[in-house]
């Protein structure tokens, strides 16, 4: 199962005095903002959640899986994901 924007609008529906409308428009715009701050190459730090962070990726050499042909992978930036502490520990509790 996965969490979709949708069920973040409804859990801050039944949390806030917030109508469904007014809860989809705050978590659009919460992602929103996160998309546009990262776009401009800069990190995202969320205290006790994580941060994301823009990397850039060098051109490397790469095979074709298909063909066995070698190719270029250009050079590329990525967006990656590390988890602060507490969300560490909670996702590690979960596994146990």
């Amino acid at each position: 199962m996965s969490l979709t924007k949708q069920d973040i609008a409804n859990a801050l529906v039944k949390k806030t005095d917030l109508t469904q409308t007014q809860a989809l428009v705050l978590t659009n715009q919460f992602f929103e903002q996160i998309i546009e701050t990262l776009s401009k190459g800069e990190d995202v730090k969320l205290s006790s959640f994580g941060n994301f962070v823009v990397r850039k990726k060098p051109q490397r050499p790469g095979r074709n899986p298909k063909t066995g042909e070698e190719v270029i992978i250009n050079a590329r930036k990525v967006v990656t994901f590390k988890a602060g502490p507490k969300l560490k520990s909670v996702t590690q509790k979960g596994n146990n």
